[in-house]
């Protein structure tokens, strides 16, 4: 069974960077897309970033609120998918998820719908 653990959060100034991980056991994760998504205090779980499947060429997709500023890439020797977050701010404050899509779709999507088998969650924290 096909378990993901986030890992790397951590408390960062405005303007700093982190690198977050989502490790996978049990199944190999270039087969599937992988999102990134996250829930700030008070609100509700937003997608962030997204990454088709290898076989699908690994294509990305970015929420407008951190496009330029947040990669998603995928470690196939370490079966991760890492979340590399620059510039930060005080509103990318928030427990950070990922999880699968396994409908083998050519494009990811984030719509958190389609996703299924979510880790515990990794809290990154904005501030000065």
């Amino acid at each position: 069974q096909l378990q993901l653990v986030e890992s790397g959060g951590g408390l960062v100034q405005p303007g700093g960077s982190l690198r977050i991980s989502c490790a996978a056991s049990g199944r190999t994760l270039d087969y599937y897309a992988v999102g990134w998504f996250r829930q700030a205090p008070g609100k509700e779980r937003e997608g962030v970033a997204c990454i088709s499947s290898t076989g699908s060429h690994n294509r990305k997709k970015y929420a407008d609120s951190v496009e330029g500023r947040f990669t998603i890439s995928r470690d196939n020797a370490q079966n991760t998918v890492d979340l590399q977050v620059n510039s930060l701010k005080s509103e990318d404050t928030a427990i950070y998820y990922c999880a699968l899509d396994p409908r083998g779709n050519s494009y990811c999507s984030l719509n958190q719908a389609y996703y299924q088998s979510w880790g515990q969650g990794t809290q990154v924290n904005v501030s000065s």
